[in-house]
Parts: structure tokens; sequence; C-alpha cells
């Protein structure tokens, strides 16, 4: 299908239906987003005079839904300039309108009655051939299109978006009974390439494949609890980052989407799946059916299974919910043997061996939950869906785990995973003795940098779809090493393409990773073409080894500092000056020194989901890798365009002094920490090192040249450092900043004002390195500095003196 998306309707406006609105403008889709008229006016109506038929009435509840989901963190888009990208209006007035768009979207309540009439009504004014879908997230597909058109219906299915819809990867799409095959290619096609999503063709069966597995997952958890004794902290610290799950693991997760939602879909399973082995688990235990009773639903009516309150103190203090007395209670720490056993472990995937040998309480849940995760998922192939890789891209996108159910049984070993299925007196698929009698041991392998699945129906491993497009690092890590030391790992991409992979922890820049970078330079110079610095991590870099930093500095090894910090400079240096290109892929946090990476690559393919900012201050002293440098030479670039110098100026260092972060790559931009018609954002993540390392070899094909070293940075001297220490006298006067924060500042405006010159001058960057290393290293002297670096150290967040 040859179709092109300009315009969309999204139909319903709750928090759903204005993040896929949101997230369609941010992909640069212009949206237009209807709901009903509200039935009576209200009392701010009513003072001004107004009356049912003016507009600002007509279109309330759409408007403030919208601007309630605008205002809702973390935000549904990118940057706020996008929402001028969704037309509001209402489904009287307006829904003529749907005439114009490519794709019509339903996200109305969850009532097949009320869904029927709203398509009804839509089919009045829909064009032959447009797209419309509906979110549900568990009505019958079939149900929705009776009675519409041929030509509605064969362009009809479920998209099931999973909450928020910026965030959640998972694009479940669900044919109904005429669905043309061309239109479920288009939406699988359109939803891994421009909304950034895993998308997964479903079966028109309860839940579909998510929340199926998702919510079973859960419930049988819920029926465990009591049997184990387990709190509800115990459960969240099992569950949680320790088997590569989000922070907030279970309890904190249903408090997150609302305990009635959850409910919601258990018992719509339960009803419509009398048929599963399983079908006891998803009747609601007495302390849910409690909780729903007395609206304890989560953050949405304020207490869940936590309860924030005010102590006699007046501070804000989390209680956890007693499931034996149901009263709330201080939270209490959750400590298991066998979890710290995992701590040296730094790939979850290798953790489950280990977790499942436990022999003590931890390890008896884990061999419980995962026997009956693994027997569910073999049982529910071919019902929900016939290919069991479906069932782990589900789960990783929808429910943000790490590793599928057939991954996680594949670390621990199919053998072992069976017995652990028997111990609990479960029963696998038969299809699982079909795979063992074919010869084969596990349910994915990998071939030439290709991942295989194992299909039942041919009982052979198959390739995945959809990999073209993709660099799986995993899977070339090993076969196509072309150097490794302790902090990186230089694969070759082909097409004389290398890439540098952070090893160390959080990616961290320390020696060793330097020592990695410039050997891959050397590397590519010598035998490549290009160099993309990407990994597949939670995060591209938090930045510098602060550790060693504060031992150099303890230990007064100045001169030793002073190298390392030289050592890092030139190495960024080298990613801007050398003979090949050079691309940097950021995604997650991209602070401190992996955004000084990011600023001197020749080009940067960010993640939309990149958090990139400079963030030195928070430890006590400036961005010494070239980043304070770096933010002065972008503000003299600009200074050639714009003559209010010293306003450019002082944004660029409010930049670097407040430690602004980005909340998207679009965000970036505005800090001057990303350049427009230079670098690119990426909506798929999966899509990023690929599109980098394309990139690279276009600049490589184009004829790339070694740049000069710039000597033509003009820095305004003593007028902009007298500007820069007035503000942080007024600063610190006014109690904003103590004594060591204006230091630090001081030290920064020296730096980007290129020192106490008399006039604006021409400098090179040399020059401006050595003024921000000796910044650097004199704030590496001051006690508070050290105190600031041993809180990060201890606490992991910055400390404000």
């Amino acid at each position: 299908m040859n179709k092109h998306i300009n315009k969309v309707a999204v139909i319903g406006s709750g928090i759903m239906g204005s993040g896929i609105a949101c997230h369609f403008a941010n992909i640069g889709v212009e949206v237009l987003l209807l709901d009903i008229v509200p039935r009576e006016t209200n009392v701010k109506e009513n003072k001004k005079g107004l009356s049912l038929k003016d507009k600002v009435v007509r279109n309330r509840l759409v408007n403030d839904s919208l601007n309630a989901a605008l205002k809702s963190k973390p935000s549904p888009i990118y940057h706020k300039d996008f929402a001028k990208r969704i037309l509001t209006g209402n489904l009287e007035d307006d829904i003529s309108k749907v005439s114009e768009v490519d794709w019509i979207i339903e996200v109305v309540v969850e009532r097949l009655d009320i869904k029927k009439i709203v398509f009804e009504n839509l089919e009045k004014h829909r064009r032959p051939g447009t797209l419309i879908t509906s979110n549900t997230s568990g009505i019958p597909i079939k149900f929705m299109s009776q009675g519409r058109s041929d030509d509605f219906q064969e362009h009809f299915c479920g998209t099931h978006f999973f909450n928020p819809a910026r965030y959640l990867k998972l694009f479940e799409i669900i044919p109904g009974p005429k669905t043309k095959p061309e239109v479920l290619d288009f939406l699988n096609s359109y939803g891994e390439k421009f909304l950034g999503k895993t998308s997964v063709v479903a079966k028109d069966t309860p839940a579909f494949i998510g929340n199926r597995i998702g919510i079973f997952s859960i419930q049988s958890l819920f029926h465990m609890v009591k049997e184990m004794g387990l709190t509800v902290e115990e459960v969240d610290k099992l569950t949680g980052p320790v088997i590569g799950r989000p922070k907030s693991a279970t309890f904190r997760t249903v408090d997150v989407v609302g305990l009635d939602t959850l409910v919601h879909v258990a018992n719509g399973i339960a009803e419509n799946c009398t048929e599963d082995e399983r079908h006891d688990l998803f009747k609601l235990p007495e302390f849910i059916s409690t909780m729903n009773e007395n609206k304890w639903l989560g953050s949405k009516t304020g207490q869940g299974f936590y309860k924030k309150v005010k102590n006699e103190q007046g501070k804000s203090e989390i209680l956890s919910l007693d499931l034996e007395t149901m009263d709330y209670r201080k939270g209490k720490k959750a400590n298991f043997a066998t979890l710290e056993l995992t701590k040296p472990i730094d790939r979850v995937i290798d953790r489950f061996s280990i977790l499942i040998n436990g022999k003590d309480k931890a390890g008896l849940f884990y061999r419980k939950t995962l026997a009956a995760l693994f027997a569910y998922v073999s049982n529910r192939i071919p019902e929900i869906t016939d290919e069991l890789y479906k069932i782990d891209d589900a789960m990783k996108a929808g429910f943000g785990w790490e590793h599928g159910p057939f991954q996680i049984w594949d670390a621990i070993g199919l053998e072992k995973g069976l017995a652990l299925i028997k111990e609990e007196g479960l029963e696998e698929a038969s299809w699982i003795a079909e795979l063992l009698s074919s010869g084969k041991s596990t349910f994915y392998s990998v071939k030439e940098g290709a991942s295989y699945f194992y299909d039942i129906p041919s009982k052979e491993m198959r390739k995945i779809p959809g990999q073209d497009s993709f660099i799986i690092l995993d899977n070339i890590r090993k076969s196509n090493e072309v150097f490794k030391n302790s902090g990186v790992v230089v694969e070759d991409l082909g097409d004389g393409i290398l890439n540098v992979e952070f090893q160390s922890k959080m990616n961290t820049i320390g020696g060793d990773v330097l020592a990695g970078l410039n050997k891959a330079i050397d590397l590519a110079e010598k035998d490549f073409q290009g160099l993309v610095v990407g990994n597949q991590a939670a995060n591209f870099s938090v930045g510098a080894n602060i550790a060693m930093i504060f031992m150099m500095a303890v230990e007064q090894e100045y001169e030793e500092l002073n190298m390392a910090i030289k050592m890092f400079q030139n190495t960024m240096m080298r990613m801007r000056y050398s003979s090949i290109p050079t691309v940097s892929a950021p995604h997650g946090m991209c602070l401190g020194g992996g955004c000084e990476l990011s600023l001197h690559a020749d080009k940067v393919v960010a993640a939309a989901e990149t958090y990139m900012g400079l963030v030195e201050f928070g430890v006590g002293v400036i961005p010494g890798g070239g980043g304070s440098k770096e933010m002065a030479l972008r503000a003299s670039d600009i200074f050639r365009k714009n003559d209010v110098e010293l306003n450019v100026l002082q944004e660029y260092f409010l930049t670097i002094g407040m430690a602004k972060v980005s909340t998207s790559a679009y965000e970036a931009y505005d800090l001057g920490l990303l350049q427009e018609g230079k670098d690119l954002v990426v909506v798929n993540k999966d899509r990023q090192i690929a599109t980098a390392k394309a990139h690279a070899k276009i600049m490589a094909e184009n004829g790339y040249t070694q740049p000069i070293h710039r000597k033509d940075v003009k820095v305004l001297g003593k007028q902009a450092l007298g500007m820069f220490l007035v503000g942080t006298d007024s600063m610190e006067a006014g109690h904003y900043i103590s004594e060591h924060d204006k230091k630090i500042a001081n030290k920064l405006a020296y730096v980007m004002a290129g020192g106490d010159l008399s006039e604006a001058s021409l400098v090179s960057e040399q020059y401006l390195l050595d003024i921000e290393r000796e910044a650097f290293l004199s704030l590496c002297t001051e006690r508070k500095t050290l105190e600031r670096i041993q809180h990060m150290l201890k606490t992991g967040k910055p400390l404000r003196n």
C-alpha cells in the first residue's frame, strides 16, 4: 500500500486520546482531535454569560483534556511548539473534517455500544480508502465493524497504543474479519518507521498479547503474595531493576496505572477466557476487591498500595499497605541474600540462573513465578499468536521488561525451565516436546548477525522479520569485534564503518574508554572510512568517571589529574579533527562527558528520547572535557548572525550554569547542544545505529576532508566577564546561590568570556581548552567540591551547598 499519512483524526481526548494526538504531533503529523460537546455549562462559563452555543464551551472538554495532558509530567510532547500541530474540535460541529484526514483513530470509552454509534457517524463523513482503527484494549475487533460498509471493514482494524503513548513502544495491530492484508502490512511498517514503535500483529483474542501476558503475571503474583507472606516492598524489590523491569516494579506500577484499569482488564479476561487453563488466577484476590471497593486505586485517588502523607515534622512520607491488616504502615526495607549475589553481575540476563538457585524466600519466589510464566506463555501459542518472538516483543515494548519470557527461559536453559514447571505441578504446551525432539535446545539463535526464532509449524529456526533496517550489536559483537579493552568494544559495522560501544558501568567515561576511543579512531583512519560512537544499553553515557576524579583530588595528585583531563580534551578534539567522519548516537541519558563527546562529533544522530546536558555544576565543577570551550565556540558562531552578543553568550552560559537537561532530543536544539542543519533525530531507537552508520558512510563517500583547527573563536573578554560577575554577586546576595555556587559560576564565566582580555578578541580552541582545564583543576582543590562529588558517589544525586 503506497499511502502517506499527512493528517490524522483522533476521536476522544481522554488521557489516551490526547497522548496519541501528541505523539502524532511529535513526528510532524497534523492532528484533528475531537470530543463530545458538554451537556451543560459550568460555573465559570455561567459567570461569563456563555451558553452551549458558544464555541469555547462546545470545545471545552477537548481543550481541557489536551491542556491537562500537555501540563502532565512526563510530558507527552517532544517540544512545546509541536502542540501547534493539533487542531481541536467537537463531534457535532467538526465531524465533517474527518473527510480531510488519512487515518481516523477512535479512542472513546471502552463500551461497544458507544463505539458502534461513533463509527456509524464517522462513516457518514469518511472518504473511501481512509484508514480507521480503534484503540481498544480488549473489546473484540470483529464486533466493532459489524453493519459497516465493505470499504470501512476492509480498512478497519485495532491499533492498540500503550499508555503513555510517547514512552511505551508497543503498538498492537489486530485485524478484523475483513481487514485487507496490505492495511496490516502498512500499519506494521508505519508503526516501526514513523511512530518509533515495536509493531506486533496480534490475533483478535481477549486483551490481545501484551495485556494477556502482563495481567496474568500480575494476577499470578497477587495470588502468591499471601501464600508466601510477602510485603509490597519485598515484591517491588524482587520485580524491579534486578530482573530488568522498571523501577516502579509491580505495586508502584499498578498505583500509577490505576487499580481500576487492571481490574477492568482482568475481569474481561476472566469473563471471556473460560477455557484458559489458569482461569482461576484472573479472579480477583480478596485484598484487591477490598481496595477496589474502597477506591484505593493508586495515584489518581491519593492512595493504593502506597500512600503519601505528611509526618509530624511536616515532611512527606510514603506509607505502605499491609496486605494482612489492610492498614497503612511505615515502609520496611526489603533485603534478600540471593539478590546480593547478583550485584557483581551487570548483565541482567545473566542473573536469572543465580536467582532461581537462591536458598532463601527470593529464590523460591523466582522459581514459582518463572515456572508459572513459562508454562503460561507456551500454552498461549497458537491461541494469541503463532510466533513466540511476538510475546517477547510485546512484554518488552508494552511493560518495559528488558527480556521477554522466552529469552529468560533460554537464559536459564530449556531443561531447567521445564524442571521448574514440573516442580510447580504445571504443564507446558506440547510443542515444547517437539522442539526438543527436533534436536534444538533454544527458542532463539543468532546467525550472521541476525536473530532467528523457533517456528512451531515448520519446526525450524526462522529469521525474525524486519531486521534489515536494524543493527543489533548483541548479535555482531563477537563475530565483528576489531578491538576490545575493559572499557569498549570496537565492532565492524560493514561498508567501512566502525562502531565504538562503551562497556563500562553506566557507560561512564574513564581512562579505558578514552584509550578505546583513540584506538578506534586510529583503526578507522588506517583501514576504514568512518566511525560511529553508539551502544544499545539503557543510556548512552552518564558522564565522566567521577570516582577517578575524586580519588585523584583527595590524594592531591594534581599533575595526574591534569594529564587525565588533558587526555579527555585531546580525545574530544580527535573526534572533531580526525581524518574520518565521526558520528555520535546518543539516547537515554547523555550527560556531562557523554554530552561533550556528542558536541565534538561531526554529526549527532540522536534518539528522540535523549536527555542531554552538561551537568557538571552538580558535582562542583565546570565541564572540563571541552564542553565549556564548545559552548563558547557555538555562541561565537551565532555572534556573526546576531548583534546582541552578550545575550547570546548568556544563554549558553546558563545552559551550563543551570545544568539544563533536555527532556527530548528536540529540546536539545533549544539548549544549543544539537545544531539545526547538522544533527538529526530518529524516533525509533532500534534504527539508530543503522542510521548513524548510513550518515557516516555518506559523509565518507562525499569526500570527507579533515577540518582545520579553529583559531577564530570570538570571545568578549572583560565586557562579558563583568556582566557575569555582577550577575553572580546579585544571585548570592539574594540567597539564590551559595558562595561555592558563585565560585563555580565565576570560573565558568572566566572561560566563556575568554579570560579578562581588555577587548573582544579572536582566540583558538586550544586557548579556551587550556583555561577550561585550569579552571576545572582549581575547583577540584575545593573542599566543597569534594563533598559534592562524594555525595554524588554515595547517593547518585547532586548536592547543593
